[in-house]
């Protein structure tokens, strides 16, 4: 579980996010929405430690990352899994090197208990036999689905995803979608997804914070999105006119 209790956040003048205090839950799809310059973004960036908190904590079970010292935050990083937008593989290295990439970074195993454990994950993400091939060579699925597999190499327990469908048509993105809740479930994984996704919202959404002007807004589940009578909130699920339809 990872908790943030009354974070706050400023670039210069600007309160970019306001006293933000949600539980993300073990287990669980994890799911943080909102317009593009909402702070979505930038409370994910508290969460995992790119950006520093100007005030509040981030708990991952209970532990006060924002305390610690680098020796202690690197062994909860090294529990982090990251799937990155548009899915950030080396260009220069076969699918094999890139989802080893963080076991050699990270670890002491053998070459054979390496190789073991990428075809592993490789198989747990539908992709056997593709070890020896180049980024280039991949359909954008295949991209993602190798992303996600390097996220999950080192066993983690919290997986922070961006955007995991951008640049996806929707049949792909759905799997994309299936394949993290599963993951999330079968590991019991803390799973946190920052999208603007409406499709991923009502596939997976079993926790969903929508941040709106730096706050926390609104929170609930897949199953209440549609029912809210939050204006702000509607006007952001219900902006396009596909969507505009499900309120009929």
């Amino acid at each position: 579980m990872i908790e943030a209790k009354n974070l706050n956040k400023y670039f210069g003048d600007n309160h970019v996010l306001i006293d933000v205090s949600h539980r993300f839950e073990k287990g669980k799809t994890n799911l943080v929405i909102g317009q593009s310059g909402s702070g979505k973004t930038v409370f994910m960036k508290l969460l995992v430690g790119l950006l520093e908190v100007d005030s509040g904590e981030v708990l991952y079970d209970g532990k006060d990352f924002t305390k610690m010292n680098f020796e202690h935050r690197k062994a909860i990083r090294q529990e982090i899994g990251m799937l990155f937008q548009g899915s950030a593989l080396f260009d220069s290295l076969n699918v094999e090197q890139n989802v080893m990439f963080p076991l050699n970074m990270f670890t002491q195993r053998t070459l054979e208990d390496k190789l073991e454990r990428v075809n592993f994950v490789l198989k747990r993400v539908n992709l056997e036999n593709v070890n020896p091939l180049m980024p280039s060579e991949l359909s954008g699925g295949m991209r993602k689905r190798v992303a996600i597999a390097r996220a999950i190499a080192m066993n983690p327990q919290y997986l922070f995803c961006d955007e995991p469908n951008s640049g996806l048509d929707p049949q792909t993105s759905g799997v994309i979608d299936i394949l993290i809740q599963e993951i999330t479930l079968e590991y019991q994984i803390t799973t946190i997804v920052n999208t603007h996704d409406m499709n991923s919202v009502l596939s997976i959404g079993d926790n969903v914070a929508f941040i709106y002007k730096g706050r926390l807004w609104w929170k609930g589940n897949k199953n209440e999105i549609l029912q809210t009578n939050n204006k702000e909130l509607n006007d952001f699920v219900f902006g396009t006119e596909l969507t505009s339809r499900l309120k009929k």
